[in-house]
């Protein structure tokens, strides 16, 4: 189900470009060009390219609310911070990630854990 609204979403978003790349320029964005009198002018009549564009709109948003209701649906119960234990200890490992084991240098061999971390001067 999620694919379906997924792939009708992404072409309702392919549409509202076409669609809108395909109006005529109004001239009103930057104040140049167009013509017509700009905001003195009044509300224009809606055209047929006008009104696929707020059905397009309109569809794209319904679109996007229903995938945001089934990633929510999808995702109750599984939290990343319910994972994240408050200790610093954690207990279990997640699945997928690769062991830390390796991660970090051998220990130096005769070392004496008392001496500083800098080194003397002498």
């Amino acid at each position: 189900m999620e694919n379906v609204v997924l792939i009708v979403h992404l072409l309702l978003a392919l549409a509202l470009i076409g669609v809108v790349l395909l109006q005529r320029s109004e001239g009103g964005g930057l104040g140049m060009g167009g013509g017509g009198g700009g905001a003195v002018a009044g509300r224009s009549a809606a055209t047929a390219m006008s009104k696929v564009t707020w059905v397009l709109a309109v569809a794209f948003i319904c679109t996007s609310l229903t995938l945001t209701i089934i990633a929510a649906q999808n995702a109750a119960g599984s939290s990343v911070t319910d994972r994240v234990t408050i200790g610093g200890d954690a207990t279990e490992e997640v699945p997928g990630l690769p062991s830390t084991d390796g991660l970090l240098p051998p220990p130096l061999e005769n070392s004496d854990t008392s001496a500083p971390l800098v080194p003397r001067a002498d």
